[in-house]
C-alpha cells in the first residue's frame, strides 16, 4: 500500500510486549508521529484487536478508511496491509491483542471467519472491557492476560454479530474538525464542556457539528464524554484506594447519585462491589 501525502519520515510505533502464549500475544503501542510524519505501513501478523486506549488517527486497510478514537476498537486479518497516519493530530496509545489464525477460529467458533469492517465505534458494551484492558498496562499473570484475549475476542465477535453499526468512512475537512473536539474531550473529560464549545471548536453550528461527530463517531459528543468519564473512573477503581465520591467528582461527575447510577447501568454493579470483584479475581490470579 503506498504512502499518501507527507514530507516527514515514517515513525514506526514503539510496541511493548505486555504477555504472550503459544498463539496469542499482548502487547502496548505507542506512536507519535504528527501531520508532518508519513503515514506508517504495516501487515497484520496474525489476527489483531487493538483497544485504542489514547489519541486520534486514521487506518485505511482491506475495508477502507477508518476513524480511530479512544473507546474504539480496531480489527485486522491476518496477512492484510495496511497503513496508519496522523493528518490532523499526534500521537496514540492502542493495546493490541495478537493471535493465529487457528486460536482465533477455535475462539469464534467458525473456521475461516474473517472481520468485515475494520473498527468497531466506543460504546457501553465496550466499557467495561475497555476497563480491564487498561489494567494490563502494569503487567498481569499470563493466565489472566490470556483470558482477557479470551473475552475480547468474545465480545468483537458478539457486536460484529448484532450488527454493530459502522461510522462512515471521514472525508478530511470534516475529520478534521471532529479529531479537534476528541482531543478536547480526552483532555478535558472532567471538565464542563457543553455542545457550544465543541461546536465552536469544530467551527459548525451546533446542528451540522452534531450530525457530522454522530455520523463519523458513532454515538454523540455527550455519550461519548460519559464514556471516556467512566472508564477512567473504572480505572481508578482497580489501581488506587481513593473514595468513590472521590473518583466520582474528579472524574466529572457533579454528585455522587448520578455517578453510581451511570457506573451500576454499564458495568451491572455498584462501584464498591466493582473494586472488591476485582481485587479478588487478582489475588485468585497472583497465588
Amino acid at each position: 500500500m503506498s504512502a499518501t501525502a507527507g514530507e516527514g519520515k515514517t515513525r514506526a510505533p514503539a510496541v511493548r510486549r505486555v504477555a504472550a502464549g503459544e498463539a496469542w500475544s499482548v502487547s502496548e503501542i505507542v506512536c507519535v508521529a504528527g501531520p508532518g510524519d508519513r503515514p506508517y505501513e504495516e501487515r497484520h501478523r496474525g489476527v489483531s484487536i487493538s483497544a485504542v486506549l489514547e489519541g486520534v488517527f486514521t487506518y485505511r486497510g482491506e475495508r477502507g478508511e477508518s476513524l480511530l478514537y479512544p473507546g474504539a476498537i480496531l480489527l485486522g486479518n491476518d496477512r492484510a496491509c495496511y497503513e496508519c497516519g496522523h493528518r490532523h493530530s499526534v500521537g496514540d496509545r492502542c493495546m493490541s491483542f495478537n493471535l493465529s489464525e487457528d486460536a482465533f477460529e477455535e475462539i469464534a467458533g467458525m473456521r475461516g471467519r474473517r472481520f468485515a469492517a475494520s473498527m468497531l465505534p466506543a460504546s457501553d458494551r465496550l466499557t467495561p472491557l475497555f476497563a480491564a484492558i487498561e489494567g494490563l498496562r502494569s503487567g498481569a499473570p499470563p493466565l489472566g492476560a490470556e483470558e482477557l484475549a479470551i473475552e475480547v475476542v468474545e465480545t468483537v465477535i458478539g457486536a460484529l454479530n448484532d450488527g454493530a453499526p459502522k461510522p462512515s468512512a471521514p472525508a478530511s475537512w470534516e475529520a478534521r474538525r471532529v479529531i479537534e473536539v476528541l482531543r478536547l474531550i480526552e483532555s478535558q473529560a472532567d471538565e464542563p464542556l457543553d455542545l457550544q464549545r465543541m461546536a465552536a471548536l469544530a467551527g459548525l453550528s451546533r446542528y451540522h457539528f452534531l450530525r457530522s461527530f454522530r455520523r463519523l463517531v458513532g454515538t454523540t459528543p455527550y455519550r461519548y464524554l460519559l464514556r471516556i468519564r467512566m472508564a477512567r473512573a473504572a480505572r481508578r477503581l482497580v489501581t488506587t484506594r481513593d473514595p468513590v465520591t472521590t473518583i466520582a467528582l474528579e472524574a466529572g461527575f457533579g454528585d455522587i447519585s448520578t455517578f453510581n447510577a451511570r457506573f451500576r447501568a454499564i458495568f451491572g454493579t455498584t462501584p464498591s462491589k466493582y473494586r472488591e470483584a476485582a481485587a479478588a479475581a487478582l489475588r485468585r490470579l497472583c497465588r
